[in-house]
């Protein structure tokens, strides 16, 4: 996708507009796909920053598509009890979850992630979190994971679908900020990225 946007930038006249708008358009629709039931994989991952996440992580486990869980990112005051209570699974799932504690941005889980299918000898793994964040984490973790198949299963919190509402569009921008740090190698600075755009704008 961003070799294409780059092809409008050298070749098209007033390609950098262009290029924004079309791979903003493409992003944003990217982020309100709905996901299918995923298929028997070798373990599922939860990226976190939202309870949504994990609780659909836990569903998943729960019905048997894979046997092992990783849920990456969590606090260092999480216990797995409450995570169970609050999703509604039997907290007995708890010894086919590992709790990640490590990581603290997208492009440490992807980093964490990496380790645990090491351990694991994942060969599929089904990537959960929402659907704003998935083209970015599909893209770390493609790096991170090359030749592991990747099934993305997106979560859409409910508060973000009332398109009037410019929170939403002010969080797309800035998650599609961070993706294109992302696909240009920049991971590991695309928060500081996404941030300083932010700025610059509201100067």
């Amino acid at each position: 996708m961003i070799r294409h946007l780059l092809r409008m930038v050298v070749l098209v006249p007033g390609g950098v507009v262009l290029a924004v708008l079309v791979g903003f358009g493409w992003f944003a629709a990217e982020s309100f796909q709905a996901s299918p039931q995923p298929p028997a994989s070798d373990g599922i991952v939860v990226l976190t920053g939202g309870e949504e996440r994990v609780r659909a992580g836990l569903h998943l486990l729960d019905a048997g598509v894979a046997e092992r869980l990783l849920i990456s990112g969590v606090g260092r005051d999480a216990e797995f009890p409450r995570l169970a209570h609050l999703a509604g699974v039997d907290p007995g799932l708890g010894a086919r979850v590992t709790l990640g504690h490590l990581a603290h941005s997208t492009h440490g889980n992807a980093l964490e992630i990496a380790d645990w299918v090491a351990l694991q000898h994942a060969h599929s793994l089904i990537v959960v979190t929402a659907g704003y964040h998935m083209p970015r984490a599909l893209a770390e973790l493609r790096t991170a994971l090359p030749g592991v198949v990747l099934i993305p299963f997106a979560v859409q919190p409910k508060e973000l679908h009332v398109l009037s509402d410019m929170r939403l569009w002010r969080l797309l921008a800035r998650e599609y900020v961070k993706f294109v740090a992302v696909e240009l190698g920049l991971g590991d600075r695309a928060d500081r990225l996404a941030m300083g755009a932010v700025r610059e704008r509201r100067g």
